[in-house]
């Protein structure tokens, strides 16, 4: 069950129109690496988790990635405010504007839309574990590359926080992965005797 909460989970407060960040955002919102592709992943694997707590952390992170689409869908937003037709145009964006106006789309910054193929399930919950942390540090990765681009201390926030939100992810996964390793290890064992 889900609790919808009307708050984002960080402020996003953008003052100032920046079209190439958002063109750049896109990849956040719809991309491979992006909060979309990480929310769908990790709420269909949660179903193949082999108990309640790998369960829980499965739902409990692709809920809390949800809210990053949130954030990620309000910085978008926020960075086109008013932007004019020539203006997208000259960011990169006029078959955005074409197709959808100022609406958003889950797309990456090339334009190639958001495929069910970035959901990334085996059945293996060791291997989407796996899959998982690697998820967490391409992310990661693509939030450092656009702090690196931007001095706008608007987007400077809600970026650090989704990153380091990123690093909370990977090491969840990494417990719980540890942690089965360990469980199903010594049952193994215990069997083998």
């Amino acid at each position: 069950m889900f609790k919808y909460v009307k708050k984002l989970e960080y402020p996003v407060n953008i003052r100032k129109k920046d079209l190439k960040m958002a063109k750049l955002l896109l990849s956040q919102y719809g991309g491979p690496n992006g909060e979309w592709a990480a929310a769908m992943r990790y709420l269909n694997q949660r179903f193949t988790m082999p108990d309640e707590r790998g369960k829980a952390l499965l739902t409990d992170i692709g809920t809390e990635e949800m809210n990053h689409v949130e954030m990620i869908a309000a910085m978008v937003d926020q960075l086109m405010q008013g932007a004019m037709p020539d203006e997208l145009e000259k960011a990169g964006l006029s078959t955005q504007y074409v197709e959808y106006d100022h609406a958003l789309f889950p797309m990456d910054a090339n334009g190639v839309p958001y495929t069910s193929a970035y959901i990334e399930a085996t059945g293996d919950y060791f291997a989407d574990l796996e899959s998982d942390m690697a998820a967490e540090q391409r992310a990661r990765v693509t939030y450092e590359n656009l702090i690196n681009i931007t001095e706008d201390p608007d987007l400077l926030g809600p970026l650090s926080f989704l990153r380091q939100r990123e690093v909370v992810h990977y090491r969840r996964f990494k417990e719980l992965k540890d942690y089965y390793h360990e469980k199903y290890s010594k049952k193994n064992q215990k069997m083998d005797s």
